[in-house]
């Protein structure tokens, strides 16, 4: 059983952890990851310390795995933040006219979302023209940060049969995918799903509701 001092070591590791997680902007995401990368690191080091070395292998078990642990949680969180910042740099244009929406998910996930009547005519999965110019930078970002994996997403609203909203939808988070991997995004770092009108954003009773829930999404990872 752990005793007092590494309870102790591991409570002071979780203080110092959330205070770093107190990140007050949009892209102050890297003191975010550090301090939880130091909470899971102080936690497994202290455990693997104690059962080597007792209190003293807990302690130096705890301060390495912290620090460990929150290089690696900074390390991310600040590779997420740059990549970030020149999505919203480069796709500044197609933000202001609400063809793109960028957000930050769990500190380490970007998603970008589309909307399907930009990127696509009336129950058809092959891209628009017009929207390769926003696909053009999107990859050009992936191929630039290596160290991120994409999964695209693709929704429907709820007219039509479920079974075959379903398909297309797949159909056109596929489309999405292969257009990325012509500009250069290998395969083994691109993944796709189809939800079809399962998980809409807004209520589909509306044609403004409808039109939210046909969507494509963009989860841009770390690998």
């Amino acid at each position: 059983m752990i005793n007092r001092s590494v309870i102790l070591t591991l409570v002071v590791a979780m203080l110092v952890g959330l205070s770093g997680c107190a990140a007050n902007t949009t892209h102050d995401q890297t003191k975010k990851g550090a301090g939880i990368g130091a909470i899971l690191g102080a936690a497994s080091g202290a455990i693997i310390g104690y059962q080597s070395d007792k209190e003293s292998g807990a302690l130096r078990g705890a301060l390495i795995g912290g620090a460990a642990g929150g290089a690696l949680g900074a390390g991310v969180g600040a590779y997420m933040d740059k990549q970030q910042t020149e999505f919203e740099q480069q796709l500044a244009n197609e933000q202001a006219q609400n063809q793109i929406e960028i957000e930050r998910q769990q500190n380490e996930i970007l998603k970008l979302t589309m909307s399907s009547e930009v990127g696509f005519d009336f129950d058809s999965a092959t891209v628009k023209p017009s929207f390769y110019s926003s696909l053009n930078k999107i990859a050009d970002i992936m191929n630039r940060y290596p160290q991120t994996d994409i999964i695209v997403v693709g929704h429907t609203d709820s007219i039509g049969n479920p079974d075959y909203n379903l398909r297309l939808s797949l159909r056109r988070a596929n489309a999405v995918a292969d257009y990325l991997m012509d500009q250069g995004v290998a395969r083994s770092r691109l993944s796709t799903e189809g939800r079809g009108q399962l998980e809409p954003m807004a209520s589909n009773q509306t044609a403004a509701g409808r039109e939210q829930n046909r969507r494509v999404e963009i989860y841009v990872v770390p690998n």
